[in-house]
């Protein structure tokens, strides 16, 4: 059972008052840390990083024990940040994109989270490479056959309850669940087991951002120094594991990372999101044989139950076809029906408005249609086409760029199925500069909270602890 409204305010205060005042190093101090801190990740063999709500700050979610995180404010009676953009279209930080270019170069080994904003899986650490302590709020899970599915939306449970989608494994079909841990839901224990196993094999545990005061995964990084490893924190808050610590740095975690990346001269590289939707048009004869009934369909590659989230509205005009009119769809579903001649091709102009927070405000595309059976089926090597959709929006300093992925059949009712995918938007990183122009975006349990009056996505359960998995 999940905790009354006075007890999770009893928990709010008791855990607001731990952590609060932030503590910021001389720059000359800061300096000396952040060259013993490269040396120590130039020297390691097998780098872990475990994070926190404190490197996603810079991409506008607030944390939880800063001045002005979620429990701070909420113990001083404060109103919660107003987001200016959806938790979905947070982009990961400078701290976020230079910890994979440190695994593309074989030095980081392992990353743990309790993190639920999937920013480390959309960054582009690989998930073998990663556990997600407390779950993934963009992550729905089969109970049955263990496939996991990244959306674009944020899943509408908490607590590893059953979502509206099933498995699409054909030999499967089972409901999917979410996998965002509720108050009383033990840990993970495939994704413990393996936190575990690698802060043992770990010659420095890097932690960020984290005050590291939830067990059991605060306790994680301990398990390095058994086998002779360090411990690194960088956090602005003083945390209870600092005396374990060979090192510890008081200042902004991009800024640190920055400066230790300059110093191992790995360059970050840009961040480009991919966004998928399917185009499907539908087709009937009419009883006289005379005429096309036709739907057109624009929806998530998710499924059609799924929101697409990052489309506004869907504008359908006609190339060269002045006696068809032009359509607006303002809301979801984003369809169309017509009927034209049988023998009637023409070209449709799809323009897609973008919701806020992409690069770019639209793209088009045009469709022929001429009503005759496609023989054009395919479904390419998708990593490839999305490897050139960044190359060729790194190179051209933009995003709309977009290239049809997979197209198919379907018999009953008559359907052609094309799958697009598009580059909605590309983050550079200078400097310690905060990777998205909005100065807040929303975090799911500030969503959650203020439109289903429950609480925190990211829950901590009273007392600091979490249960162990059995």
């Amino acid at each position: 059972m999940s905790l009354g409204y006075a007890e999770k305010l009893s928990f709010i205060e008791d855990v607001g008052k731990v952590g609060m005042v932030e503590f910021f190093d001389q720059p000359h101090v800061l300096q000396e840390k952040v060259e013993r801190l490269a040396s120590l990740i130039r020297k390691s063999k097998h780098l872990v990083v475990f994070t926190g709500a404190g490197i996603s700050t810079s991409c506008g979610i607030p944390d939880f024990r800063g001045p002005k995180g979620i429990w701070t404010l909420q113990r001083e009676g404060k109103a919660l940040p107003e987001a200016s953009l959806p938790f979905h279209r947070a982009m990961p930080s400078l701290t976020h994109m230079a910890l994979v270019e440190l695994e593309r170069a074989g030095i980081l080994k392992f990353l743990i989270s309790q993190n639920v904003d999937g920013l480390h899986l959309r960054s582009g650490i690989p998930r073998e490479k990663l556990a997600e302590l407390h779950g993934n709020s963009f992550m729905e899970t089969c109970p049955s056959c263990g496939v996991e599915y990244l959306r674009d939306f944020e899943v509408e449970t908490i607590g590893l309850k059953e979502t509206s989608r099933r498995c699409a494994v054909k030999s499967c079909g089972v409901k999917l669940k979410d996998t965002v841990l509720d108050w009383e839901d033990a840990l993970p224990e495939k994704e413990m087991n393996l936190a575990e196993k690698h802060c043992k094999m770990a010659d420095i545990v890097l932690c960020l951002g984290t005050s590291l005061q939830i067990t059991p995964a605060c306790n994680l990084p301990l398990k390095t120094l058994r086998g002779g490893g360090k411990i690194v924190i960088v956090n602005l808050q003083k945390t209870p594991k600092d005396k374990k610590a060979s090192l510890v740095i008081h200042g902004l975690v991009d800024k640190v990372i920055s400066g230790a990346m300059n110093m191992l001269n790995l360059q970050i590289s840009p961040f480009v999101r991919i966004d998928l939707f399917q185009v499907i048009l539908t087709q009937a004869l009419s009883l006289d044989q005379k005429y096309v009934n036709w739907t057109l369909r624009i929806a998530s590659a998710h499924g059609l139950k799924a929101p697409l989230s990052f489309v506004k509205s869907v504008e359908v005009s006609f190339l060269d076809a002045e006696d068809y009119k032009a359509a607006l769809l303002e809301k979801e579903p984003f369809q169309l029906k017509r009927r034209t001649l049988e023998t009637k091709a023409f070209e449709l102009v799809l323009k897609l408005n973008f919701s806020e927070g992409c690069g770019c405000p639209s793209i088009d595309i045009n469709i022929p249609v001429d009503f005759k059976v496609p023989t054009d089926c395919f479904d390419l090597e998708k990593e490839s086409t999305f490897q050139k959709l960044r190359e060729t929006a790194i190179k051209e300093s933009c995003c709309g760029q977009n290239a049809v992925i997979e197209r198919k059949d379907i018999l009953s009712p008559a359907s052609e199925v094309t799958i697009y995918a598009t580059a909605t938007n590309i983050v550079r990183y200078d400097k310690a500069t905060k990777p998205s122009e909005p100065d807040a975006l929303s975090n799911g349990s500030v969503k959650r909270r203020t439109e289903k009056g429950i609480e925190t996505s990211r829950k901590r359960p009273k007392g600091h602890k979490r249960k162990s998995a059995s």
